[in-house]
């Protein structure tokens, strides 16, 4: 096992709980899977029982119906699906491979047709999801999970070119690649708001869901460092600080600690100036109901997912990783 110790970190927020649904909700991930093809190798599948999307999913909404918090896990089960992939498999490791299967999940996201058990997965999702909400809102889920998924292109040709970005390039990378922005759109669906452009636009609102974004990403990565060394991988925040610094792995992960107390810190500060802004703007009514409850929603999500990353194995058990050696890419994919 690792000889670092990890910080004690500061979270100033209270924990909202977990949805009484996971179980249920494990379970239809699972039947969700084995009904669209994606029956998972003995490999896969024990990596996925470590990774327990049912648990991130019911810490971060835990007042979701129980139809939201299905629908919503089977998106997370996806992800992961997805991450594992590009992360871990050859895809990861060739631009040309990368780009043609990100292209293709786009298109079928777009509308286009199906090919493999992946794509069809996603149709059904896109077709649940979108059901009901606005031309808006889709504009703005759609963007935020194309951003998601061509971060893994970006990460495959900065892999085969031998470059790494710097710090302050990564931190604009990791905001679209940790995946969060969907999820806080998937949020508005089960708290029953619908943002106008106008909402969307104002910067502490801005300001908010990146913070909320950058806690994750950070989070993440600070809990992922051992495995991801493992595997090769060098799009982490502790990993770039090491190289930056040329400090020890011990010296990098305290350095991460502390920004993750500051970037608490930062969610607190666009609560406050989101008040103040929807007060300077005039905003009362649906809109204003709206803003206040990602306020009051978004803090319980940081601790949802600060709580998740200190629970489920694929963190907490890095000696249980298992380097991928394929040269090709998972069946599921394949178009």
């Amino acid at each position: 096992m690792s000889q670092i110790v990890l910080p004690a970190f500061h979270m100033p927020f209270q924990s909202t709980g977990c949805n009484p649904g996971i179980e249920e909700t494990r379970k239809a991930a699972w039947e969700w899977a084995e009904s669209n093809g994606l029956v998972l190798s003995p490999v896969a599948r024990k990596k996925m029982v470590r990774t327990r999307p049912e648990l991130w999913i019911s810490l971060i909404f835990p007042t979701a119906s129980q139809q939201h918090l299905d629908l919503f896990c089977q998106w997370l089960f996806w992800a992961f699906l997805v991450d594992d992939e590009f992360d871990d498999g050859p895809a990861g490791r060739d631009p040309r491979m990368c780009e043609a299967a990100i292209d293709r999940l786009v298109t079928v996201l777009d509308g286009g047709p199906p090919s493999g058990a992946m794509e069809r997965a996603l149709v059904g999702l896109r077709t649940h999801t979108h059901r009901d909400r606005s031309a808006r809102w889709i504009r703005q889920f759609r963007r935020d999970t194309v951003a998601w998924l061509w971060t893994y292109y970006a990460e495959a040709v900065e892999r085969a070119a031998g470059q790494a970005p710097t710090r302050s390039e990564f931190v604009k990378h990791r905001r679209d690649s940790v995946a969060m922005q969907p999820f806080l759109d998937l949020h508005e669906i089960t708290a029953g708001i619908d943002l106008p452009e106008s909402a969307r636009s104002l910067p502490a609102y801005i300001a908010l869901r990146n913070a909320v974004t950058d806690h994750s990403g950070l989070c993440n990565d600070i809990c992922s460092f051992e495995k991801e060394a493992l595997l090769g991988y060098e799009h982490n925040a502790v990993r770039l600080i090491q190289r930056d610094r040329d400090c020890t792995l011990q010296e990098a992960v305290d350095e991460a600690g502390a920004q993750l107390a500051q970037i608490a810190q930062r969610v607190q500060r666009a609560e406050k100036e989101l008040v103040e802004e929807i007060e300077a703007a005039g905003i009362e009514g649906p809109t204003r109901t709206a803003l206040e409850r990602c306020v009051q929603d978004y803090r319980g999500l940081v601790r949802g997912d600060f709580d998740y990353h200190a629970r489920a194995e694929r963190y907490t058990r890095p000696d249980l990783v298992e380097v991928d050696r394929r040269d090709s890419m998972s069946e599921h994919f394949a178009a």
